[in-house]
């Protein structure tokens, strides 16, 4: 799904390398853990409130809505380097997390199809759900690892023009899904006044 996770994957491998996908996968795969045993443990009704879909619906595309802005707003700056910029933002596993929860279609797709994946599974014990997991996991690494050594590996082709024609496009994405977001949860909340 295109949103901050992916776009970080491509601005943290510009200038990390590959290993930028598997440490933003594994800050993802930290956090989706947490939310797997807390759905286990019983928050699964509360992520299934209209209310929670209301406020991480709206919460969400305001801050989709900032993270584009920001991106458009750093286009004609923007700057390709392929060495130590890394070090002075934060950790690729923290961001993994932070990008994760920044984009409300990861909590709803847990409070819904993955909650009905969880459930399925859990009919095969602590197995079916660690397979679950596990096979969910790595598709996610599989599929950003590829991102990243794409964007690692295309250092010829990856011009300052090229790379801020990508974050536009990303930032595009994301103006795209905060206003689906913001749909969707107005949508809710007119649903739940009448």
């Amino acid at each position: 799904m295109p949103g901050p996770l992916l776009t970080a994957t491509i601005t943290e491998s510009s200038q990390r390398g590959f290993v930028a996908g598997p440490l933003l996968i594994t800050g993802h795969a930290i956090l989706e853990l947490v939310l797997v045993i807390a759905l286990l443990l019983g928050l699964a009704p509360f992520f299934q409130q209209p209310a929670v879909f209301v406020a991480t619906a709206l919460i969400g595309s305001i801050i989709l809505f900032y993270m584009a802005f920001g991106m458009f707003r750093s286009l004609p700056s923007l700057h390709l380097s392929w060495e130590g910029d890394h070090k002075r933002g934060s950790h690729p596993i923290i961001n993994g997390i932070l990008m994760s929860v920044a984009n409300p279609y990861w909590i709803i797709w847990w409070a819904t199809i993955g909650l009905g994946y969880i459930l399925y599974s859990w009919r095969f014990g602590f197995w079916g759900i660690a397979s679950f997991f596990t096979g969910h996991i790595l598709a996610d690494m599989v599929w950003y690892s590829l991102v990243a050594a794409a964007v690692a590996g295309g250092k010829q082709f990856l011009t300052d023009r090229v790379y801020r024609r990508l974050i536009a496009v990303c930032a595009a994405f994301l103006v795209v899904f905060a206003g689906y977001f913001a749909y969707a949860g107005f949508e809710k909340l007119a649903a739940i006044i009448q």
